[in-house]
């Protein structure tokens, strides 16, 4: 997903992120009469097809794609994948939006999940419902986490590219010198609490845990497990309203328990870098995290410990945050090619390549029991805790009005992480926001 990975990764901080919805307006009502490449319709002389993709990867990422196009080219001679875009995915969405307006857009894009309600209101967007269900992996073969953050409206508009999960990561020396044991699956939020106040040291610059402070969608995602497990939604079942005014104050207690007792690590910038660098400098107990953070942490030589999310109700639940390639119409050919590309990259035997060198969970059942990932599972301390939390993750909804609800969800957290209000004062004024949002036709 995010929004949220170091620069060297697809920053998954960044795919985490809703962002964008001002510019998004522009795609519904834009009319677009050209096409990516203007009259060219990317076929050759000899029926070559070039596809061209904005990828949005950085170094170690980038480096597995062009390793895999490499290979897809050799097997489908008749296609070649064009990687570009010349922007992280970070900022794809501004790019593609301008795109989109200018009429001159890729065949593939790297969008965030968060973000694809809004950009499949272009008519531009190729439907994927066929191709998923024709596809080489059964659909259903797909974690649920993976369809449904491509599907809308019960079509499928994308598909999956990034899988993710969020678990807590604990730094097994400071539990030890706290005298605490460490956690195990079936805590509660409670649990969660009293171990981040144990875990604290203020006279040494200990936290027991961190939260992003910046009202990002870093912010937020971490609260929907939360509302979730109290038996909230994000929107309610009429979709002209918040779905959590009855379970976002007990959510944002936790929150203001944490602040309350100075034991949370409020990290200032976008990003979260500043809190996993306390946690990687041996400053901090626990951090809520995904799998994309485990190299860091253990370059750092921090010796630590996965557990699930608590949860309320002693039930396991967790947040995904998948992300995705999604195809733009540029003509026939070049729109068969682009799928031909995804169906392959989808494959177990291309899939498990991605996870490992990039940094994704497996996209389905049968990339997740090849050897190969069963392999780097047995040598990753803690990843077969973000794969099994994938049977029970649960993903925002693919919502065109969510970036307004997660703007609003995230200056709550930060007021109620600052002290600046309690958690019912922070609700109302988020309810009265985004509920004035959710009103908006679309």
């Amino acid at each position: 997903m995010d929004a949220v990975r170091r620069a060297a990764r697809p920053s998954r901080r960044g795919v985490l992120r809703a962002g964008g919805g001002a510019a998004l307006a522009v795609v519904a009502g834009t009319a677009v009469t050209g096409c990516g490449a203007g009259t060219d319709d990317g076929v050759a002389a000899d029926g070559t097809v070039t596809v061209e993709m904005w990828h949005g990867q950085a170094d170690t990422a980038k480096k597995a794609l062009e390793g895999l196009v490499a290979d897809f080219e050799r097997s489908h001679p008749k296609i070649r994948v064009k990687l570009g875009g010349g922007v992280l995915a970070d900022v794809m969405l501004q790019k593609v939006t301008a795109a989109l307006a200018a009429g001159s857009y890729p065949d593939i894009a790297y969008i965030f999940g968060s973000d694809l309600a809004r950009v499949a209101r272009s008519p531009q967007v190729v439907d994927l419902t066929e191709t998923a269900g024709s596809g080489p992996v059964p659909w259903k073969n797909y974690w649920a986490a993976s369809r449904d953050a491509v599907t809308l409206n019960g079509r499928v508009r994308a598909a999956p590219a990034v899988l993710d999960s969020l678990a807590v990561v604990c730094n097994k020396k400071l539990f030890r010198e706290a005298g605490l044991p460490l956690p195990e699956a079936g805590w509660t939020w409670q649990d969660f609490v009293s171990t981040a106040r144990a875990l604290t040291e203020s006279g040494r610059g200990r936290f027991g845990t961190g939260w992003p402070g910046t009202g990002d969608e870093d912010t937020v995602w971490r609260l929907w497990p939360l509302i979730w497990d109290l038996g909230g939604d994000v929107v309610d079942d009429g979709g002209k309203g918040i779905g959590f005014a009855d379970t976002g104050a007990r959510a944002l207690q936790v929150v203001a328990d944490l602040a309350r007792d100075k034991s949370v690590y409020v990290d200032p910038k976008p990003g979260s870098e500043q809190m996993y660098q306390v946690f990687q400098s041996g400053r901090m107990g626990m951090v809520v995290t995904g799998p994309w953070q485990l190299p860091d942490i253990e370059t750092a030589g921090i010796d630590y410990h996965v557990v699930p999310l608590p949860s309320f109700s002693g039930r396991p639940v967790t947040i995904s945050g998948p992300d995705t390639w999604t195809v733009f119409d540029n003509g026939e050919a070049r729109s068969k090619a682009a799928r031909t590309f995804l169906t392959w990259l989808a494959r177990p035997e291309q899939d498990v390549r991605w996870d490992i060198e990039a940094g994704s969970l497996p996209l389905s059942r049968r990339t997740e029991a090849l050897p190969a990932w069963q392999d780097k599972v047995a040598r990753t301390e803690g990843l077969n805790v973000f794969t099994t939390a994938l049977e029970t993750a649960r993903v925002r909804p693919v919502h065109p009005a969510y970036p307004e609800v997660s703007q609003a969800l995230g200056q709550a957290i930060v007021a109620v992480l600052l002290g600046r209000s309690t958690p019912e004062k922070a609700l109302r004024a988020c309810a009265d926001e985004a509920n004035a949002a959710l009103l908006i036709p679309r």
